[in-house]
């Protein structure tokens, strides 16, 4: 299994919601994400990355004073603080560049468990823009697509520069 990368037909679709008290494939698909998103190295991953429309982002904050291996399934920014932040973003999806993303510095998530209980997750920072990013993949949305015409033409271009010189899915992390 690999990284998808744009212009893969999956990375545009929304995924669709799981049970994980039902999904008996679900804890194979998070081993299979965990290491794809370790091997690369990132910090997170979407389902859809790797060709899977389920909603489930796994990450891991640990160099960043996280907690290990994080995962959400069916996971929803329900609150969003209104100071926002541009920052840049990579993707293991879109290697070999950054965007400039503008998201909120603080948000908070509600999903679920693998054992299927609710969590709320409250998150600043990194984390945030993480949670933003990851989510943002489960509803078929890429950097690029936050990106203004001019910014997201110069970005694409850049992206065909990288490929042609090597650059591959799963090089590049937020």
């Amino acid at each position: 299994m690999n990284v998808l990368a744009h212009p893969s037909p999956a990375l545009a679709e929304r995924a669709c919601e799981v049970d994980p008290t039902a999904d008996a494939t679900l804890l194979d698909l998070i081993a299979r994400m965990a290491r794809e998103m370790y091997d690369a190295p990132g910090i997170g991953l979407a389902a859809p990355q790797i060709g899977v429309l389920k909603r489930v982002i796994v990450y891991d904050l640990d160099d960043e004073g996280g907690d290990g291996l994080q995962v959400l399934c069916n996971p929803v920014i329900v609150e969003t603080s209104d100071e926002c932040e541009t920052d840049d973003e990579g993707c293991l999806s879109l290697p070999g560049i950054s965007v400039p993303v503008n998201r909120a510095c603080r948000v908070r998530c509600e999903a679920l468990t693998i054992d299927g209980k609710p969590v709320s997750v409250e998150a600043d920072g990194l984390h945030a823009r993480l949670l933003q990013h990851e989510i943002d993949h489960l509803d078929g949305v890429l950097i690029i697509d936050r990106a203004d015409a001019e910014e997201r033409k110069a970005a694409l271009r850049r992206y065909r520069e990288a490929v042609e010189a090597g650059a591959r899915p799963g090089q590049t992390s937020i």
